[in-house]
């Protein structure tokens, strides 16, 4: 695991792990406001054969508000990328860390948002630990 990432892997299909994660995220109050089909942008683009690749654009609208209030450029970080990678038999689900997300701000930036990047972190954290019970 990287520093900028929390994740886990499950068993399953893309399309039950993504259902449960939609769930997982949607229960720390999280919206998915895009999903990226990596595997067939790449295929229609590019000719190129890829492992099926998700990327969802997840967003809590209050902690969003809450970090626009802030700094309205944060729309450029801004939704959380989830990213599904269908391995053999299993899916990796990995979540931006918005703590790691955050720190490429200007520090009297990055300190005002620190509560707001703990609190995201921590939903996040409780979806990825609500999967792994669940899967």
């Amino acid at each position: 695991m990287s520093s900028y990432e929390m994740k886990t892997v499950l068993p399953g299909g893309l399309a039950e792990v993504k259902a449960h994660t939609v769930e997982a995220l949607k229960a720390q109050g999280f919206g998915i406001l895009s999903e990226i089909d990596v595997q067939k942008t790449l295929r229609e683009k590019l000719g190129l054969e890829y492992e099926p690749y998700l990327i969802l654009g997840a967003c809590n609208p209050n902690l969003a508000r809450q970090a626009l209030d802030i700094d309205r450029s944060i729309g450029l970080l801004l939704p959380c990328n989830v990213v599904l990678r269908q391995l053999v038999g299993q899916v990796e689900v990995s979540i931006l860390d918005p703590e790691a997300m955050f720190a490429v701000t200007p520090e009297a930036t990055r300190q005002r948002l620190e509560p707001l990047a703990q609190e995201a972190r921590g939903r996040l954290s409780h979806a990825l630990q609500t999967l792994e019970r669940t899967l």
